[in-house]
């Protein structure tokens, strides 16, 4: 379930409470609870409803002025009903408060050095973990599609690969890109090594430069 941009703001601030779709089966539960870019919330009610029980104060509460803008933005279709889900915020996204600690003690870094290798082993890309955090590190803010070509990637798995890494904390998204996280500067200094010993600009681990390239 995503929310457009626009709501992120009600969301954050408890006035956009209410949503509604129109699904084939629900894809939230009441109980559940969901990540949004303005933090977690908690469903507190996900019930079929009719087009006419949509009031004008629930209108207002999803973020529209009334029932016929909220019917006006929804997706039709014979096999979907009408859904209105009741929630509220419960606090900020836990991975903001994970990616700033940077003070880890030896047993974090372990642990979370642990992680990115079973991460590794269970992808048939040997120590990915590894040359994306070297390229993110290099290229803040450059393209996903470019980091993608990078690493000889489509774009899809590659994202899905740095959304991995944001699950641990090590990655941000900028508005264009991404960048290591406080906690993600911190590992991958652990990681790489001394300075001489590092990745350089346009390599990345398990691939030679191509012609042309060269590091700056």
């Amino acid at each position: 379930m995503l929310f457009k941009q626009h709501l992120w703001g009600g969301i954050a601030d408890g006035t956009v409470t209410v949503a509604f779709r129109r699904w084939k089966r629900p894809t939230v539960k009441t109980g559940g609870t969901l990540r949004t870019p303005a933090g977690m919330i908690a469903f507190d009610a996900v019930e079929p409803i009719e087009e006419s029980e949509i009031t004008t104060e629930d209108a207002r509460r999803a973020g529209f002025e009334d029932r016929a803008e909220v019917l006006a933005a929804l997706r039709y279709g014979e096999d979907r009903r009408l859904y209105r889900v009741r929630f509220h915020r419960t606090g900020p996204d836990p991975r903001i408060e994970l990616r700033d600690r940077s003070e880890l003690s030896a047993a974090e870094l372990a642990e979370v050095v642990a992680r990115l290798d079973r991460l590794d082993t269970s992808s048939t890309d040997l120590a990915w973990t590894r040359s994306t955090l070297a390229l993110i590190a290099a290229h803040p803010g450059r393209v996903a599609r470019d980091l993608a070509a990078e690493l000889g990637s489509e774009v899809v798995p590659f994202k899905r690969r740095v959304r991995s890494l944001k699950e641990l904390g090590l990655t941000e998204s900028l508005p264009v890109g991404y960048r290591l996280s406080p906690r993600g500067q911190v590992v991958w200094d652990h990681v790489a090594g001394p300075p001489g010993s590092r990745l350089e600009d346009g390599e990345v681990q398990g691939r030679e430069p191509s012609e042309g390239e060269h590091p700056r």
